[in-house]
């Protein structure tokens, strides 16, 4: 019994973070982002990749907590290739911020945590 209640717990705990994950970003979803007068991250990578699926709820939490001052998109790399030479992506995960003007001001490869990512958000305009 103990068994089943833990695997419950277990694909409860899985279900919730794939609904947690942001939906990969299409080109309008980026050209709005970049044109929205807010500072903007895009993470860029996939979503089997590890690193990526560790920011994925950090991601989705920045995005819920920012809404209304900063745009935070995800880029998945499998699923929109075009992405990859369009942002010169070499590595994923890369993060890549852009200020309120929709100039790159910083780009990053590898995981990132909430406290990083914040840090960038606000030297690119983030108040």
């Amino acid at each position: 019994m103990k068994q089943c209640i833990t695997a419950l717990a277990i694909t409860l705990m899985l279900a919730a973070a794939v609904h947690a994950e942001l939906p990969s970003a299409s080109d309008t979803n980026v050209r709005q982002a970049l044109s929205s007068g807010k500072p903007t991250v895009i993470d860029l990578g996939a979503r089997t990749c590890i690193p990526c699926k560790k920011m994925a709820p950090i991601l989705e939490s920045l995005s819920a907590e920012y809404r209304s001052r900063a745009s935070v998109l995800f880029i998945d790399v499998h699923e929109n290739q075009a992405a990859v030479p369009k942002f010169r992506i070499q590595m994923i995960p890369t993060q890549i911020f852009f200020n309120a003007q929709g100039k790159e001001v910083k780009r990053h490869i590898g995981f990132m945590d909430k406290a990083d990512i914040v840090k960038e958000l606000k030297a690119a305009g983030l108040k």
